[in-house]
Parts: structure tokens; sequence; C-alpha cells
């Protein structure tokens, strides 16, 4: 660890006390921040995985609802009835802040177009039934893809903030710490050798005066 290179004088002492006392309380600060991104970001990631794991479960059945339709119907009609779209969607995206980190809040806003896309009279109940499924699969998605952004941005913030509390701990705090102490040991030094010039001044006016 390199060394501050200081003055040893009582002002230089006074500004890295300041120094120190404020890293000190910095590093109070970013240690409690990065226990709350710890916290928020664990938290992100239990509610995502647990999502994850239900999407898995739904595209499953949904795959298995398309798989079942197809094998029913022709695929000529099956694509021309899937053309045209039942709804359109508006994803809207806004910002919330945890932590003075700026993460992105998903809504998405369905409108009806029609209940099914395409006519009854050549198509399945096998495919009225996939396509009613994907809109609540799509919902989820979106939240999914809310969630791990927001776990990416979280992480990337801890890490951070992470460098900076080791920067503070291990690098500014000690090179103050160390700083002070030769400061101190300097003005010590300083000070006895004051005293025994100070001895030797009074020795020489007392035998001046005899």
């Amino acid at each position: 660890m390199a060394e501050l290179k200081i003055t040893p004088t009582r002002m230089e002492q006074k500004k890295l006390k300041l120094r120190l006392e404020m890293s000190r309380r910095g590093h109070r600060l970013l240690s409690n921040k990065r226990d709350e991104l710890m916290r928020q970001f664990i938290e992100t990631v239990r509610e995502a995985k647990k999502l994850r794991e239900v999407l898995s479960s739904e595209a499953e059945i949904l795959d298995n609802s398309f798989i079942a339709a197809a094998a029913v119907s022709d695929p000529k009609i099956m694509i021309e009835s899937l053309m045209l779209p039942s709804a359109m969607g508006e994803l809207k995206v806004k910002r919330k802040s945890i932590m003075s980190v700026e993460v992105p809040v998903f809504s998405y806003d369905i409108k009806a177009l029609s209940s099914i896309p395409y006519g009854f009279a050549f198509t399945s109940g096998e495919l009225d039934e996939a396509i009613s499924y994907v809109a609540s699969v799509a919902t989820r998605l979106i939240k999914l893809a809310e969630l791990e952004s927001c776990a990416m941005l979280l992480c990337e913030e801890i890490e951070k903030t992470r460098r900076r509390v080791n920067a503070l701990e291990h690098i500014m705090i000690p090179q103050y710490e160390n700083a002070l102490r030769r400061i101190a040991m300097k003005l010590d030094e300083n000070e006895r050798a004051s005293a025994t010039r100070l001895m030797k001044v009074k020795d020489m006016i007392i035998k001046a005066s005899r």
C-alpha cells in the first residue's frame, strides 16, 4: 500500500482527521447501501426464479396445445387462421428508484380486436384453447423481463458499491490512519527536541547568571 505524501504539521493533521472521519462515515453508508441492495437483489432473484418455473410449466402446456391443434388441423388452414391478430398490445416502460438505482417497470395494455381472429368452420377447439392461453403467458413473460432487468441493474450497482467499500476499507482509511500515526510521531519527536533545547537554554541561562 502506497503511503500518502504529507507535511507533518498540526494543520495537516487536522485536515487528515477530517478526511478520515468522512471516509469512515462514507464507508458505513456505502456498507449499508450494499447490504440493502443485496437484500433487494436476492428478493428479486427469488421472485424471478418462481415466475420462471411457472412459465416453464405454462410454456410446455402452450406448446402441447399447439401440437394438439396442429395434429387435428390442416397446416395451411392453421397458418391462415393465425395470420390476423386478435388484439393489439402496447408496452409501456416507467422507472422506479431502488437505493438510487433506476430500474424499469413494464406495463402491458391489451386492446381486443376480436375474441378469436378466425372463423370456427375449419379450425379445432384445441387451437381455440391455445390462442386463449397465449395472453396469460405473454403477461408473465413481460413481468419476468422486468424482474430480470431489475436484477441485472442491481447486480451492477452492487459491484460498483462493493468496489467503493473495499477501496475505502483497504486503501483510503488505512492510508489516512498510517499518515496520522506518522504525523503524531513526528510532532512528538519535534516536541521532545524543543523541550531538550529549552532545557539546555535554561541551563545556559542559569550558568550565566551565577
